[in-house]
């Protein structure tokens, strides 16, 4: 019978570890056992995890300079003036003739490079104060940080688990082994225990 020590303190391991894996996410909602308040950790911290992460978000991770400059690239610059050209080049080659097809047959290739090479000057030399108001109207109205805040803290419980558990299941799974391996090597210690007891007398 005491064989079955090992055994038995290995289930006790792996159900105590799984079970506590569990009361991370369970209960979802706090419940009244015993006259104990219980519910899962993560669900009762929901909204402190998500400050938390909002601020990690906002200050380490994707922070309102980063976005800013990124609209400001010199990539982007030239993706924006690159669109404008094919833009214009569709304006005046194909749309002017159907808005205004009297003036379109007036207007000759060469005045219609001059047209475009002027207000593409124009809207290049305009592109640093556009990129300007359109990084003050995100400062404005974009807050990296209460925008992860409230994602984080409107997802629901089970979301949350998901997440989670996608992130981490391997581990949760080497916590749930590491239970059963230590409760199975305290089995064996308790079973070389009572064997030398019972050799002492």
């Amino acid at each position: 019978m005491i064989y079955a020590l090992p055994f038995l303190s290995a289930f006790i391991g792996w159900i105590t570890n799984f079970l506590a894996i569990k009361m991370l996410f369970n209960p979802k909602e706090e419940k009244n056992i015993l006259g104990l308040k219980v519910q899962g950790i993560f669900p009762k911290r929901q909204k402190a995890f998500a400050e938390k992460l909002g601020a990690l978000v906002a200050n380490e991770l994707l922070s309102l300079e980063d976005i800013q400059q990124k609209i400001g690239s010199e990539s982007n610059q030239a993706l924006m003036l690159d669109t404008v050209s094919l833009k214009m080049d569709n304006f005046l080659n194909h749309k002017l003739k159907e808005a205004m097809p009297m003036v379109a047959m007036m207007l000759g290739k060469d005045t219609k490079a001059k047209i475009k090479a002027t207000l593409m000057l124009e809207f290049t030399e305009s592109l640093p104060e556009i990129l300007q108001k359109v990084n003050d109207n995100i400062q404005k109205d974009l807050d990296v940080e209460q925008l992860v805040v409230e994602k984080v803290s409107n997802f629901s419980t089970d979301k949350l688990e998901s997440i989670l558990y996608d992130i981490m299941k391997k581990e949760f799974r080497f916590i749930e082994i590491l239970g059963a391996v230590l409760g199975f090597i305290i089995g064996l210690l308790q079973v070389g225990l009572i064997k030398l007891g019972t050799f002492s007398y």
